[in-house]
């Protein structure tokens, strides 16, 4: 059974103990969370297909952490991770399937104990209903795009809204931080996207987006998988083989039988919609579809047409989520909350964009391990600054609770990020970075797998297979080829591997099996 460190009546007192007396020194904290935005799909970092202008400006008037990782890159234990400050194993989701026990230690029930108002809105995907928040209104799993029902607390009630999520959720956050909070408390609020995690359904307002426009294609989208170990080519998720025509591509075949998997996922999509949202949804996709159809596409031309249907449709989400990030924005602004208030912006976990052939997460591969984190703190933060170190989601619980005056629990086991946040990197701060992915051939195939990573060096153990690979980033940025057991790497192999088990004693994770 996983450890669990429960809250306790003694670190209700340790955090009335250590927070400033008057609430206007403490700042506000505005976390805004995506799900499955890849740092490649963002303005700021250089991104090759979209604009993003609302989150660039977080980049703009902030920071823009270029090392974020994420422990574990799947949905809920990524979740877990921020509210804990813990690795998977100590806070008990170690995958999607497992319960988050709201009885342990977090974040926002040590803030609220500092008297804190908290709030979160949109999709929390642990399970059991959120805890250590005033106010909450979430989706009950992954949710819908459109017309999504809502849990509500304290009891847990639900309802249905008409509309876009990502709106919605917007909706929900600015009504709470206009009508509903205490204005004379420091606030925390998580406002938390379902967007843009599959099967990417656009707003209404973005239906038409990138219509004639060629997106471009990354330069792996055809990978063969022949440098690294056995599980890469064993994979459950590629664009060409894997995505469904009607649930993930919007193209159901006419004659596809009702009980397939994706004509099943589509159907109870599609069927969300109302009349007047399908007339909009059926004028935007109906012709291309008809297009599709016509043209009589196979091989790589068909990988291709997959592969632009797909990233148009994730990108039309992403616009989505801009524009709504823009509208908080906003508002913080004409409030005049800006001023006292750290914004940052974040995603669950990375996510490929066509790279190597791939949708999804979970591997310790860049695209995946790596998410983006941006934060503006007025008068903290210098505008337009950049940070290089290995930061991570584990280093969040514990930045929040500094932001508020509150002391860390000594058992939380990231770092609190304010210091890099001020351009203070402290000269102990961490060179390597441990990752561990538990959930095991699942739908998509992923074996479990753990390793570590440097500044240059990335060392992985499918421990399952009793498979290793090692990159070097510099020289093979898309960790195409493992250069495990070449001569030259022994080394760094050696070193990898005793810093693999140093991590490991040093988060007390147990040796996984061979």
């Amino acid at each position: 059974m996983p450890c669990l460190s429960l809250y306790r009546p003694a670190a209700l007192f340790f955090a009335l103990a250590s927070f400033p007396s008057a609430a206007a020194e403490r700042p506000n904290i505005v976390f805004v969370f995506s799900d499955d935005h890849a740092y490649q799909a963002v303005g700021a970092y250089g991104s090759m297909i979209n604009r993003t202008p609302n989150i660039d400006r977080l980049a703009r008037e902030g920071m823009r952490f270029d090392r974020a990782l994420v422990t574990n890159s799947i949905c809920a234990p990524s979740r877990a991770v921020i509210l804990t400050g813990k690795y998977s194993h100590l806070n008990g989701v170690l995958d999607n399937r497992l319960v988050f026990d709201g009885a342990q230690q977090t974040f926002p029930k040590l803030l609220q104990a500092a008297g804190y108002e908290t709030a979160v809105f949109g999709k929390w995907h642990l399970k059991s209903a959120p805890t250590g928040f005033d106010h909450w209104e979430v989706l009950p799993g992954q949710g819908a795009y459109y017309n999504p029902d809502m849990r509500i607390g304290p009891d847990d009630k639900r309802r249905r809204h008409t509309g876009y999520v990502t709106d919605i959720v917007t909706d929900l956050s600015l009504d709470w931080l206009k009508n509903r909070r205490d204005p004379d408390k420091p606030f925390l609020l998580m406002s938390q996207h379902k967007a843009p995690h599959r099967n990417w359904m656009p707003g209404p307002e973005h239906l038409a987006l990138y219509d004639g426009e060629h997106v471009w294609e990354p330069p792996t989208l055809f990978d063969d998988y022949s440098g690294r170990a056995s599980p890469a080519a064993a994979n459950l998720m590629e664009i060409g083989r894997h995505m469904t025509d009607a649930g993930d591509l919007k193209a159901p075949p006419p004659d596809a039988p009702s009980n397939d998997r994706g004509m099943r996922q589509w159907t109870n999509s599609y069927g969300r919609l109302n009349a007047a949202q399908k007339a909009v949804w059926d004028a935007a996709y109906g012709p291309k579809n008809k297009a599709f159809r016509e043209a009589g596409l196979q091989g790589k031309d068909l990988l291709r047409w997959k592969y632009q249907r797909y990233i148009k449709d994730y990108l039309r989400c992403i616009a989505s989520v801009d524009d709504n990030f823009g509208r908080l924005l906003r508002y913080l602004d004409e409030s005049g909350l800006a001023a006292n208030t750290i914004v940052i912006y974040n995603s669950d976990q990375g996510f490929y964009l066509g790279e190597h052939g791939w949708f999804d997460k979970r591997w310790m591969y860049k695209e995946s391990l790596r998410t983006p984190l941006l934060a503006r703190w007025p008068g903290v933060i210098a505008p337009g600054s950049t940070n290089r170190d290995l930061v991570s989601n584990l280093d969040l619980a514990e930045t929040f609770l500094e932001i508020a005056g509150v002391a860390v629990p000594p058992d939380m086991q990231g770092r609190s990020l304010v210091p890099v946040m001020k351009g203070e990197t402290p000269q102990d701060w961490r060179k390597t970075f441990y990752y561990h992915y538990y959930e095991s051939m699942t739908a998509h195939g992923v074996p479990a797998h753990e390793g570590v990573r440097n500044a240059r060096y990335k060392l992985i153990r499918f421990y399952e297979s009793n498979e290793w690979e090692l990159f070097d980033t510099e020289a093979d940025p898309s960790e195409l080829d493992s250069i495990y057991g070449e001569k030259g790497s022994e080394k760094i192999a050696a070193a990898l591997k005793a810093e693999l088990k140093r991590l490991r004693a040093l988060y007390r994770v147990a040796e996984p099996p061979l």
